[in-house]
């Protein structure tokens, strides 16, 4: 079947689709590129901003949670405020914001106008993602639509694998601020080409944001952004220390670190593909595979982490959890009813929760006196609990179609 093959659009949705569906999805992953660029760069630049703008690294970090509360806030605020608004047009005005604050961030003069900068920035983030997804599963027939989701995060695996690796090259060649240059760069280059080729949609005639809001009544909705929150989790128990790990506890010297990163980002790409091809045949058999071969994989990477022979195809695997994300996607388009927009964007704010979760839980295990592998049994955990919240999901839908 051709790119350009859609599948029937609801009401108000797809006007018509003027670029092949390879080349809105390419327009759209850009966006995920740019923004994963930003969050995951951010860490490995703080010791250079941090120092330029004289507070300690432990202050820094401020920073890099006022990015996160951004996303939490401005995923269901700008997708119920945007109800109304075309997705093209959405996309279009989140990715300027997103480019403006990045370029804010890049000048900022003192830690306090940083930190605000930040927590804008953060702001358009999951309302683009979650709307490029639903963007994408547009373009597609109905059975390809995970593959077509899963593209579009491979933006965000991509900058874990070359952007962040950019990024601190460019903090320690030219300086920190053109990391967030670049970022900005980036945004608006996407800006350009979603107007360019993303389909010309209409606003539904029906949407307002009291529909949007029906998804925080919606119980599916709730325990699949749960799933997401406490399941992936793991992966940033692990992901967060693994720079420490890789000195400490390998032995390793600072130079492998972006290597072993690079490793883990490459891992993150291939199987973010391979789970939307498989979730296309068999989304629930593909989340469990995914839980399971996470799971294996985290209780492995305590034993692992003493040589980095055997640290680095283990974090290569970290990236089996990753699929979950392209699964839960789809299937809130399927649960969340005329509240797409709504529950698409609150997907990532839920991630961004797991970003918050594993790396607290761990370093709660840290500051009982284990060493930094031990993450890697603090992520199971999460994972585990992951995958006991979508059985849970799983039951509670085939309950209430039973009654």
């Amino acid at each position: 079947m051709s790119d350009q093959a859609t599948a029937p659009a609801p009401a108000g949705a797809i006007a018509s689709a003027p670029s092949p569906a390879g080349i809105v999805i390419l327009a759209l992953a850009l966006g995920a590129f740019a923004i994963g660029t930003t969050e995951f760069a951010s860490m490995a630049l703080l010791p250079y901003f941090a120092t330029d703008l004289a507070v300690s690294e432990a202050k820094a970090a401020d920073a890099i949670s006022a990015y996160a509360i951004g996303v939490v806030v401005g995923a269901p605020t700008l997708s119920v405020l945007g109800a109304k608004v075309s997705r093209r047009v959405m996309l279009v005005l989140l990715m300027l914001a997103f480019a403006v604050f990045n370029a804010g961030s890049g000048l900022a003069r003192d830690f306090g106008a940083f930190t605000l900068m930040r927590f804008l920035s953060g702001l358009p983030h999951g309302a683009y993602l979650g709307i490029a997804a639903l963007t994408a599963a547009s373009v597609v027939p109905r059975n390809k639509r995970a593959s077509a989701v899963a593209r579009v995060f491979v933006g965000l695996t991509l900058a874990t694998t070359l952007g962040v690796p950019a990024a601190s090259w460019l903090g320690q060649a030219v300086g920190w601020r053109w990391g967030f240059a670049v970022v900005g760069v980036l945004s608006m280059a996407t800006a350009i080409s979603v107007w360019q080729v993303a389909p010309r949609d209409r606003p539904d005639a029906g949407a307002n944001p009291l529909r949007e809001l029906g998804a925080l009544k919606n119980r599916q909705v709730w325990l699949l952004l749960a799933t997401g929150a406490i399941g992936f989790g793991g992966f940033f128990a692990v992901y967060t220390y693994l720079a420490s790990t890789v000195i400490n506890t390998t032995g390793a010297p600072a130079v492998a670190v972006p290597f072993v990163l690079m490793v883990t980002g490459a891992g993150m790409t291939v199987f973010t593909l391979v789970a939307g091809w498989l979730a296309d045949r068999n989304a629930n058999a593909t989340v469990y595979a995914c839980f399971t071969a996470g799971i294996l994989v985290l209780v492995a990477y305590p034993f692992a982490a003493a040589s980095l022979w055997t640290l680095i195809p283990v974090v290569c695997c970290l990236g089996m959890l990753g699929g979950v994300s392209t699964v839960i996607q789809s299937r809130l388009m399927d649960v969340a009813g005329d509240a797409q927009q709504l529950a698409a964007a609150m997907h990532h704010a839920a991630f961004n929760t797991a970003n918050a979760i594993g790396p607290m839980l761990a370093a709660m295990a840290l500051r009982a006196g284990y060493d930094y592998p031990v993450s890697g049994f603090v992520g199971a955990g999460l994972a585990f609990g992951g995958m006991v919240l979508y059985s849970i999901a799983l039951w509670d839908e085939r309950r209430s179609r039973a009654r």
